[in-house]
């Protein structure tokens, strides 16, 4: 009988003596076991992934230490590169060479102009009235630019960023382009800026063309004082009036309306 009862206990599989063990446990080491083991499991998920980008390796005393490596600085990888890494996992279907990062969400997109559609800048001597200067360096000297607020601006931005996405598409340079958004758009209700960088030459002419923004046309407005900027699409624009210095101008507030 004895003989007998060993054998038994011989043939009893792997699988069988880890449930014993799993048994014997009490209920915080099976807890942490589990959770062990699944750290282990994406720890391993991780390194593989950061293996094939190239972007570090674990070694295995590392391994021994600690659960993770801080990544070192490399002339050959940047911020931009990590953005672009990011985008490539998070939208393989996005368009190439397109001007605005791929859109997470569903939202239609509206793009502002901003001299004459939602400013108007002037440089010295300093006019009458203006709400704020900004002072760029152009070509190496530096400018004052003395900037007056569209009536109605503030309370356009924060109507349209509670349903669209809000892009402002200049055809000025960054350099003083993107101090005013700055002083306008205190809240963050812009979601992206475009400059004349983005614009293309057509016969000597800027134009905003939306056919490489990366966004569907169906689903895209431009507001502009200037009939160039969006003739490639002309059936996605809202001509504006210019404006100069007019307190009582209302287009701002039409605009709020009509969206």
């Amino acid at each position: 009988m004895v003989s007998k009862t060993k054998k038994k206990a011989s043939t009893k599989s792997i699988k069988d003596i880890n449930r014993r063990r799993w048994r014997r446990k009490t209920p915080i080491k099976n807890v942490v076991a589990a959770s062990s083991a699944v750290l282990s499991s994406i720890h391993r998920r991780i390194s593989k992934l950061l293996t094939k980008l190239g972007l570090t390796r674990l070694s295995s005393s590392n391994r021994k230490r600690n659960s993770y490596k801080i990544l070192k600085k490399s002339a050959h990888f940047n911020f931009q590169q990590q953005d672009t890494v990011c985008k490539t996992l998070l939208f393989e279907d996005s368009v190439e060479n397109s001007l605005l990062p791929p859109s997470i969400s569903n939202r239609k997109t509206i793009f502002l102009d901003l001299d004459e559609t939602l400013v108007h800048s002037k440089t010295s001597p300093p006019p009458e009235k203006f709400d704020f200067v900004v002072r760029p360096v152009i070509d190496g000297e530096p400018m004052d630019f003395y900037v007056r607020k569209r009536p109605g601006i503030d309370e356009l931005l924060e109507a349209l960023a509670l349903k669209y996405e809000v892009v402002v598409f200049t055809a000025a340079l960054k350099e003083y382009a993107s101090l005013v958004v700055d002083r306008l758009d205190r809240n963050g209700f812009i979601s992206h800026r475009l400059y004349r960088d983005s614009c293309r030459n057509v016969d000597g002419k800027l134009v905003k063309d939306l056919g490489f923004v990366g966004r569907d046309l169906k689903k895209v407005v431009i507001v502009d004082d200037n009939p160039v900027s969006f003739s490639n699409q002309p059936a996605n624009a809202i001509l504006i009036k210019p404006f100069v210095d007019d307190a009582c101008d209302r287009e701002l507030w039409e605009i709020e309306r009509l969206f």
